[in-house]
């Protein structure tokens, strides 16, 4: 009987071992999950929110367009080719544009800060992505790039191209599943430039220049902070943006508060999936913590037998 005490305790004991350290892990995993599922934080643009078109240098359109937004520049003063009857809930030039400028400053830094990140590859076609930070060179589309809200309204999208933008013409950003182009931001660090046709969802944080090609729809806003903005029978529709009881609007507009539900999304690796398909939803139980704790209590259950087979033997 005394040896068996002994190797049960002995057992026990190893039991115990391998919860703690079982226990210690799934912590650490803990700490790493939450802080991976926390729900993005969306840009702050400040006085630039109401700016469908804000250049640094010009702001220069051709042929028929129309803004939904302010259209303003600073620190030039040359806006070309948009007359009063272009803008709707907004006024060109605004007035305010060289205090957007510093909001898209502010902006600018924050979405270029933002991570971790996911890697992008060159072309974007064909992805689906889900909410998250994601990070490349010189970003381009020739066809299609789907975003996936996973249902929740205040899901985020920051897109970060360590060069140029670049999108081909009949191109398109599609919002899926709750994603809202209000909540879309592309930071660019050179210049991007919009094809022919296509249609964009999304801010543009431009470090440089922003070019539209003819009849490029845009549903969001191309704010530049050092060069020109480019125009050619465009649509700039600044997005409505609704999160939980607080709303932004573009001045003048109407619009009606919907409560958001409380759902949070993990940036994970590009799925390979076709477009639609999104990710799948994380698992309502943390099974390491779980187990690393049946393990504890086993452990605690050897060390008392250990210590009350040595009491014993005393």
């Amino acid at each position: 009987m005394g040896n068996r005490s002994v190797r049960l305790s002995r057992r026990f004991l190893s039991l115990g071992v391998v919860g703690t350290l079982t226990v210690a892990a799934a912590l650490l995993l803990a700490a790493i999950s939450g802080a991976a599922s926390a729900a993005q934080a969306p840009v702050d643009l400040g006085t630039a929110a109401t700016f469908a078109v804000l250049g640094g240098t010009t702001v220069t359109n051709t042929g028929t367009s129309a803004f939904s937004g302010d259209v303003g520049v600073s620190p030039g003063t040359a806006i070309t080719g948009i007359t009063p009857g272009m803008v709707s809930n907004g006024s060109v030039p605004a007035g305010n544009a060289a205090e957007a400028q510093l909001a898209l400053t502010t902006a600018y830094t924050s979405a270029a800060g933002q991570g971790p990140s996911t890697s992008l590859p060159s072309d974007l076609t064909g992805l689906t992505l889900t909410p998250g930070v994601y990070a490349g060179g010189a970003l381009g589309l020739s066809g299609t790039l789907t975003l996936n809200g996973q249902n929740n309204p205040a899901s985020v999208f920051i897109l970060q191209a360590a060069s140029s933008l670049i999108t081909g013409s009949g191109s398109d950003v599609v919002l899926e599943n709750g994603a809202n182009a209000c909540n879309v931001f592309w930071q660019v660090t050179s210049s991007a430039t919009l094809g022919s046709g296509s249609n964009f969802s999304g801010t543009v944080l431009a470090l440089t220049s922003i070019s539209a090609q003819t009849g490029a729809t845009v549903k969001g806003r191309l704010l530049a902070r050092n060069g020109a903005v480019t125009l050619e029978s465009n649509t700039v529709t600044v997005p409505v943006c609704t999160t939980g009881t607080t709303t932004t609007t573009v001045p003048g507009s109407t619009t009606t508060t919907v409560p958001s539900p409380t759902a949070t999304t993990v940036p994970g690796p590009l799925p390979t999936g076709p477009p639609g398909t999104g990710g799948a939803p994380p698992s309502r139980f943390n099974w390491p913590t779980i187990v690393g704790s049946a393990l504890l209590v086993l452990g605690a259950v050897g060390i008392s037998g250990r210590w009350w087979h040595r009491r014993k033997a005393s």
